[in-house]
């Protein structure tokens, strides 16, 4: 058994290559010998969200609080809020974020393939996300 305590591992903030907005992103838990998971909860402030994005494995978001808004690549934008639970397939291009005017968290899991759990794309532009929410 291994307990990871509450505030040892510190918050930071999204990386600007990979989000648009205020993020803050509070480890969970990472892959070891034993688990390929990692996990984080991830807040976004109104307006912020991810750039598009894959998983070699997928991901599942577990929404917490607020509105969110999610899309895979030439699908519809979805709201989803507090109890929400996402799939995303392996190697779905997707991206995910706050509402324009509510925060949102999220519980965000994905397995590593290889010791990679994401592979990065473009931002979502400010005009794409003012058209996906319209």
């Amino acid at each position: 058994m291994d307990i990871i305590r509450n505030g040892t591992r510190p918050s930071g903030p999204g990386p600007t290559d990979w989000f648009t907005g205020s993020v803050r992103v509070d480890p969970l838990f990472q892959p070891n010998e034993a688990r390929r998971a990692a996990a984080a909860t991830v807040t976004f402030e109104p307006g912020a969200r991810t750039a598009w994005h894959t998983h070699p494995l997928g991901q599942t978001l577990i929404v917490t609080s607020g509105v969110g808004l999610v899309q895979r690549e030439d699908g519809p934008v979805e709201t989803v809020g507090p109890g929400d639970v996402v799939w995303f397939e392996p190697g779905e291009r997707h991206w995910h974020g706050a509402s324009p005017t509510v925060a949102m968290t999220h519980i965000a899991i994905q397995e590593s393939l290889d010791g990679k759990v994401v592979d990065w794309m473009e931002k979502v532009s400010d005009a794409a996300y003012a058209a996906a929410r319209s």
